[in-house]
């Protein structure tokens, strides 16, 4: 796949590279093919490309004059986190800047009264908890690779995690965040309050992927650790089963803290994996932890132990210890990289439909793997009806990853025709642009365009991810017709 926009600039690569070398350190000015190599993908391999250039700003200033820099000369520019992402939204451009945050590490500042903490864009998702676990407080957003990926990507894909469904996504546990413009200027979004007046740019920052501003400092909500929190591990001889207690645990009126699925091959992977005590046997087995007093929690582990054996849960274990609950979430957490143990390669998926589709939905996969002969590891935050389907495949099969990359597709595509999104938290980036295409119509697509040119008319901010042209709709609808129409008659064919 073709990855990057033709962007004509005004200046010459090498008159580019030095004068980024005036801005910042000349040492964090990164430009041959050895050292621009790590920085190819992201966390989603399946597509890479190398940067111009590499920059590594370590103050705001520096980041504020690069992108001057860049907006004059018209050059693409491409924040980077740690480069965990699973959509393809830090691939680089050929011809722009990959600007890199790793150096934006720190603290600034941590209040336990009022619960927040000031923190720049490269701190660790799990330092936060670390740093403010002496306050008996934690940051409630935990994705699976919280202990390397960074808060600033975290905003730019509005991360979830196991504890999603009861504490919200990333947008929902910031206050405040300084970003900068693509011409330089530091805005400040949100507030020091809960609400602020104006539109909510906050909530508008988060999820745009890069395409608005770059994040340059975040203020994120804490939240008091709770007095007690207990897993629940129930395991079923049918995936399906699985699927339907999920929504019988909400209907009894239980939100519970993370509710999370794992399929009969992610549970061997895990278990070889990290020893966790899965049962084997089982197809499918849910992860539900209850968390508050020691009262509400106690109420809730009977009504969900009732609840999962009424579903036909044929085994509900009570993690004894906090060391055993720690083990269930760390097979959990641990699932992606167990499942790279089974094959050459895997592809991450992320969708998001309705839970009482998720009988449906998990059906229909199986269908669709048995059609494409290709396996899939489920593991997905349940509760929230987040899917993360892994398609296992080998890349060095000619033509495997374009059948994978269609199954995929499909797969997304199922999410939205049950009423769902082709993306939960992992982003858009350049995994899911096509079925940008299937999730909404032109005006809708024309309104995204809109708001990304009020920010960066000139499309420098990680220009082709996210928000497809409708020209590239017209294109992929013409080789996918759905549902017997193409989409956007009105555009002219190529």
């Amino acid at each position: 796949m073709h990855t990057t926009e033709h962007v004509e600039s005004t200046i010459s690569d090498t008159a580019l590279i030095t004068a980024l070398k005036k801005l910042v350190r000349s040492d964090a000015v990164l430009s041959s093919d050895e050292d621009l190599k790590p920085y190819e993908c992201d966390g989603l391999s399946a597509y890479r490309a190398l940067p111009l250039v590499v920059a590594l700003p370590e103050t705001i200033e520096q980041v504020q004059d690069v992108l001057k820099l860049c907006h004059s000369h018209k050059v693409p520019v491409v924040a980077r986190g740690a480069g965990t992402g699973l959509s393809g939204g830090a691939l680089p451009h050929e011809q722009g800047v990959l600007l890199s945050l790793a150096k934006f590490k720190n603290i600034l500042h941590i209040d336990p009264t009022r619960r927040i903490a000031r923190v720049q864009p490269g701190v660790r998702n799990l330092a936060i908890s670390q740093a403010v676990d002496q306050y008996g407080l934690y940051y409630a957003p935990d994705p699976s690779s919280q202990i390397a990926c960074t808060i600033g990507g975290n905003v730019a894909e509005n991360s979830g995690g196991v504890h999603c469904l009861k504490y919200g996504l990333t947008v929902h546990n910031i206050q405040q965040l300084k970003i900068i413009t693509i011409d330089g200027e530091l805005l400040t979004i949100g507030g020091s309050g809960l609400d602020s007046p104006g539109y909510d740019l906050l909530a508008l920052m988060t999820g745009s992927e890069g395409m608005l501003g770059v994040i340059v400092e975040v203020t994120v909500k804490l939240l008091p650790k709770p007095e007690r929190a207990q897993v629940l591990l129930a395991a079923f001889d049918d995936i399906v089963k699985a699927g339907e207690a999920v929504g019988n645990i909400i209907a009894a009126g239980i939100i519970p803290a993370g509710l999370e699925m794992m399929d009969s091959l992610a549970i061997r992977a895990a278990e070889d994996f990290v020893h966790a005590g899965y049962p084997l046997d089982a197809e499918a087995i849910l992860l539900c932890e209850l968390d508050g007093t020691n009262e509400e929690v106690s109420e809730h582990v009977a009504k969900v132990r009732d609840v999962l054996k009424q579903s036909g849960a044929t085994e509900v274990r009570t993690a004894k210890d906090e060391e055993e609950r720690l083990v269930f979430w760390k097979g959990r957490k641990a699932a992606f990289p167990a499942v790279g143990r089974l094959s050459p390669d895997y592809y991450c998926m992320d969708g998001t439909i309705p839970r009482k589709q998720l009988p449906l939905v998990l059906k229909t996969m199986a269908d669709l793997s048995a059609e494409y002969n290709l396996p899939v590891a489920n593991v997905f935050h349940a509760g929230d009806g987040n899917l993360h389907p892994l398609i296992l495949y080998d890349a060095n099969i000619p033509g495997e990853l374009e059948r994978t990359e269609e199954f995929g597709g499909k797969i997304l595509e199922l999410c939205v025709e049950v009423g769902g999104t082709i993306t939960g938290e992992h982003g858009v980036g350049m995994e899911k642009i096509n079925q940008m295409c299937v999730q909404f119509n032109s005006l809708e697509l024309q309104q995204f365009h809109a708001v990304k040119a009020a920010f960066d008319p000139q499309s420098l901010l990680n220009p082709g991810k996210a928000v497809p042209t409708l020209h590239r709709c017209a294109e992929f609808g013409a080789m996918h017709v759905h549902k017997g129409e193409l989409p956007f008659p009105e555009l002219e064919r190529f």
